[in-house]
């Protein structure tokens, strides 16, 4: 479950930076979309495995205002930031809001789980910081918002007990927030066919479906664990730039995996054992 989220997880990322990359679509566009589409066809699994019966799993609207937050922040930020630098503080801020909020909740971390964090983030700089320009304040701003947000949103998922229920209702939640932003955007707003499409593609399946295998996922993993596996989400898009886009590979980024991958290792191996 943890290996097809992330790898849903890295999948809408390349949706995102190519559709804004290729003005398919502006940014507050691409969220609402998102958004709307997640919520259509999350709603339409849930009714067609449930029947319409009542569930337990309603989400909330602190977990629907954190979905938000850190869709229209993502959007926004990619405007002035390259891939690489939006990644590296996307990443670090997720790992840092996770990690000193469970640090606040009492949960101590073993020294092999240092050691394992370090590890992880290390290969992830390693592959963006030679790449990386001064990114702009607005744009460092929102992507670390949107990192922030999808933070808090990881930690309220672990506690769910019908994932897909909470997921859709999430996202249904979270249609209404964005309709001030296209308000307010409406006159310079740009759509495409293009541009909806993979906005649609990315709200429906790497973004509802992937988010409800997450939430699954999150019922067996720490928080920790939660944390440091999400760097591995800037390493399988790379591969799948390299896949899809004929980007070439580098020794950089093979060395860059085995220490992230690593990482990820070193803090499952090093997990007291139960």
């Amino acid at each position: 479950m943890t290996c097809l989220a992330m790898t849903a997880f890295a999948a809408n990322s390349v949706l995102c930076r190519f559709a804004l990359g290729q003005d398919s679509i502006d940014p507050t566009a691409f969220t609402a979309v998102r958004l709307l589409s997640g919520a259509l066809v999350l709603s339409a699994i849930f009714v067609c495995r449930t029947g319409r019966k009542t569930s337990s799993g309603r989400g909330s609207w602190l977990a629907a205002a954190m979905l938000f937050l850190y869709a229209i922040s993502f959007s926004f930020a990619y405007v002035s930031l390259t891939t690489g630098t939006g990644a590296l503080i996307l990443f670090g801020a997720v790992q840092i809001t996770m990690i000193v909020l469970t640090l606040i909740s009492g949960e101590q971390l073993r020294l092999a789980e240092w050691l394992g964090l370090t590890m992880a983030f290390g290969g992830l700089v390693y592959l963006v910081l030679p790449g990386v320009t001064a990114p702009s304040l607005s744009g460092f701003l929102l992507m670390a918002l949107a990192g922030g947000a999808w933070g808090v949103y990881t930690l309220r998922g672990r506690g769910s007990k019908n994932p897909l229920a909470d997921t859709a209702f999430n996202f249904i939640r979270s249609v209404p927030l964005v309709i001030i932003p296209v308000l307010a955007a409406f006159p310079k707003m740009q759509v495409t066919n293009e541009g909806i499409l993979l906005a649609a593609l990315s709200g429906g399946v790497t973004s509802g479906i992937g988010y409800a295998i997450w939430y699954t996922a999150l019922r067996g993993l720490t928080a920790t664990l939660a944390a440091v596996v999400q760097l591995s989400v800037p390493i399988i898009a790379a591969t799948g730039g390299v896949i899809v886009m004929s980007e070439q590979i580098t020794l950089r980024l093979i060395l860059s995996a085995f220490l992230t991958l690593g990482g990820i290792l070193i803090v499952i191996l090093g997990k007291p054992k139960n």
